[in-house]
Order: C-alpha cells, then structure tokens, then sequence
C-alpha cells in the first residue's frame, strides 16, 4: 500500500513551531485531495492543513494542543484507497509508560514517522555543573530556548541532557529557565538522595504568590496572547535595542489630505489615512539605506532585495497581527492605500492567509491611533528595524521664512524606531529615520490625486 507522509509546513520565515488546534479527520477516514485535514496556529495566524492527495488516514502521531516542529510528520495517508486498519496513535491514545521508563520526561521518540520507547538510563547523582538525564542528541529546540542557551553559555552537550516535559521529551522554556536557577547550586540542593529521579517539578517556575484578600480577577492568557509573549521575549533576548527619535513637520501632508481625502475617496473607492503615506517614506528610505532591510544569521548578514513593510494591526481581542504589503516600493499611493485598507480590514475579521504575514523586511507601528506621541517598538525577528509613527498634534514651532525666524502652530509629530545593535549602528538607524522624517517634511502640498 503506498503510503505518504503528512508534513507540518512552514508557515513563515521565523516559524519554526506550529500547536495541533484540532484534527478534521481521524484514522480511517476518506480524504479528497486539498480537503481540510487539520487547523494548526503559529504566534502569526491560524490556518488550516490540507491533504496533498486522495487516500484515507492511516496513522497519526501527534494530539490536539501539541507543539510540533515544522517539516515533522505529523500523520499517514494511504494513497491507493484501500481499507486502512486502525492502528494505535500518540493522537488517539497514549499507552502507560513502564515503571522503569518513569523518570519525569517522556522517553518516545518519533524517527521517520514511527513512535519508539527509548531505553531506560541509569540516573545517577551528577556534578553541579551538569543537568540529570541522559543526553538526547538531535533533539529539537525552539529559538527562544536556544537564545536562553547561548545567554546562559549552556553548551550542547549539556542542553542535551536537560530533561523536558515537553512532548517527547521536548525542552520549554520552563524546563531550562529552572535549570538556569539551579544549575550551580550545590549537588545536595539539587538531589538529596543520590540515585532518586528527578520530579518534574523541579523543572517549573514557582507559582507567584495569590492575594488572599480575593479582591483580583485571574484571567488565563489566550493562546496568541503566549506566543506573543514568548516572542518578545525571544527578541529582546536575541537583539540589542537601541530606540532614536526625530520630530517631524508634517504640517503640508496633513493639509493635502485634509483637502483631498473626498476626491480620492471618490475616484478611488477608498478612504485615504496616513499609513500609506507612511509606508511610501519608509519605503523610499529602505531603498537609501538598504542596510536597514536585513536580518542576522550568525556572524552573516543576509540583505533583503524586497522591501516588504509590515504594519502591525491590533485585533478586536487586543491582540496584534502584522500583514505585509509586499513589495512597497513598487506601488503607488493608491496602490499602498489600496493595500492598507484591505489588510488591515481582513485582519481584523481573521480573514488573512498564511503568505500575508510572512516575509517582512521592516515593521511599521502608528502608536498616534491611540493618541500616543511615541513609543519604543520592539523588534519583529527576524528584522532588525521598526518604526513607531506617534499623534500628530498642532505645536508652536519656529518657521524659518525670508523675513527671519517666526513662531507658527505647526502640525507636529514623533517618529521613533527601535534597531537591532548588533548590526545597526547610531549612525546608520539615526540617518534613516531622519531621511524618513525628511520625506514626510517635504511632502508635495500641490500632489495631483
């Protein structure tokens, strides 16, 4: 029976995760070629999985909730249409693990889509410097943990032998944040009998402390709330932030859409709002300072070719997704605004494709929607650079004119952008963000619609 392997795909550059929300099938059942298999999320979106061929689900190895790397199998299809018998799955049922097996971390690994026990260890009392367990080489690890990893100069072969609870004995950031804690205590502190397994609890942040006077409302954080949460983190871990601001003049480009949104709105069907003015300045100036339009691989620096500018959209949740307009420098102002409103729109209705939030070269934020005048990004890895637009307000400012300096109220604004240091300098970020402020100051009050 030919058989073929269902791949968990990648949703993105920096994915390298996706969680199982929920199997559409089960094993045994029919599935049409491009029929919905599975929903999967990424902290960027949810979508769903769909069969790459005709055939009929013979194994599935992995549950609803679990986290599984990309390009793993994940299930089996059987591709000649014959009869599939049930066979027995991580996702269906989990079998008892033996008593010798029980030693606080799963001891299944998964090769070539096939479920196998892994041999029992000896767990012994280990130096102070070294984590218990047996060393798992090979073994998967999430970005954040590998950032955790390098900061805390845990080598390979000791992360390796850091037990996880996560599946198949994968490595959280919970597992390795208490490992951090006590990996130079005493070997007393660490296990007071010398041949005792370790529990599972060693291995987990303390709870903090609840208020006992019952006057709180615990609200359990959603699942884009965590990946959010885990990815910031990740980012301020991994880059060096340096944040520089300029003030801008904007006084001419908000009388030119003060006089003009009705007219573009007529002819064009759509309203016109600062963001894609915005997104023409940034993309006129990434194209000045290509160096900003990068990521970091290592010691390596990969330019982008594209200028793609992410605009980060806040959900009716509170949550924040960033759609890219890829591409920006190619498009004109309708064209942008065009592109705006339509991403935008469809983000906030959950309508948005996997391909619309990937391949970002730059980030754009307008912290001015909620009336802030300006804030501190942080990065959106694997780019080195975003900008934050703040409120545009009336000020007094001083106007140079042929009859000598005077003070006029000017329609005035904050721009500010957070860099990655490591491959951005003072010199580099503060020069773009001016050349951004720049074209925004001399934006053609006489722009034909």
């Amino acid at each position: 029976m030919a058989q073929l392997e269902l791949i968990m795909p990648k949703m993105g550059e920096s994915i390298m995760e996706a969680t199982i929300l929920k199997w559409a099938k089960k094993v045994g059942d029919r599935v049409e070629a491009d029929e919905t298999i599975l929903e999967i999320a990424t902290d960027k979106v949810d979508s769903e999985v769909p069969s790459p061929t005709a055939g009929v689900i013979a194994e599935i190895f992995f549950k609803e909730n679990d986290v599984v790397p990309v390009g793993k199998a994940i299930a089996i299809i059987a591709t000649d249409g014959e009869a599939v018998a049930p066979k027995p799955s991580p996702a269906l049922k989990e079998e008892p693990m033996p008593a010798a097996a029980s030693n606080g971390h799963s001891n299944l690994t998964v090769a070539n889509g096939v479920t196998h026990a892994a041999q029992p260890a000896n767990r012994e009392a280990a130096p102070s410097v070294a984590p218990e367990g047996p060393a798992i080489p090979g073994r998967f690890y999430s970005p954040l943990v590998k950032n955790i990893a390098k900061a805390e100069n845990i080598s390979t072969a000791e992360l390796e032998r850091i037990p996880g609870s996560g599946q198949l004995g994968r490595v959280t950031k919970q597992d390795i944040l208490a490992y951090v804690e006590t990996r130079h205590a005493p070997v007393a502190d660490l296990q007071p009998a010398a041949q005792s397994p370790i529990p599972n609890s060693q291995f987990q942040t303390p709870k903090p402390a609840v208020s006992v006077s019952g006057n709180v409302e615990i609200v359990e954080m959603d699942r884009m709330r965590k990946l959010i949460a885990d990815h910031m983190v990740m980012s301020k871990q991994t880059s060096p932030h340096v944040t520089s601001f300029v003030e801008v003049d904007v006084t001419n480009l908000v009388n030119w859409r003060e006089r003009n949104k009705a007219v573009f709105e007529k002819k064009y069907g759509e309203k016109i709002t600062f963001t894609p003015i915005f997104v023409e300045a940034v993309a006129k100036a990434i194209s000045d300072f290509p160096m900003v339009n990068v990521s970091v691989d290592g010691n390596r620096i990969i330019v982008k070719k594209d200028i793609n500018v992410g605009m980060a959209t806040a959900l009716p949740s509170g949550n924040l997704i960033v759609p890219v307009i890829k591409n920006a420098n190619t498009l004109n102002l309708v064209g942008l605004t065009k592109a705006v409103n339509d991403l935008a729109g469809r983000a906030r209705q959950g309508k948005l494709k996997p391909e619309e939030i990937q391949d970002g070269t730059f980030t754009l934020t307008n912290v001015g929607t909620f009336g802030n005048v300006m804030g501190t990004p942080i990065i959106n890895q694997p780019q080195v650079a975003i900008m934050a637009a703040g409120a545009i307000r009336k000020k007094p400012a001083v106007v140079e004119t042929e009859y000598g300096d005077l003070i006029a109220i000017r329609q005035m604004m904050f721009l500010s952008m957070s860099y990655d240091h490591r491959v951005v300098d003072g010199s580099l970020g503060g020069s773009f963000i001016r050349r951004v402020g720049d074209y925004l100051e001399q934006f053609d009050g006489k722009r034909e619609v």
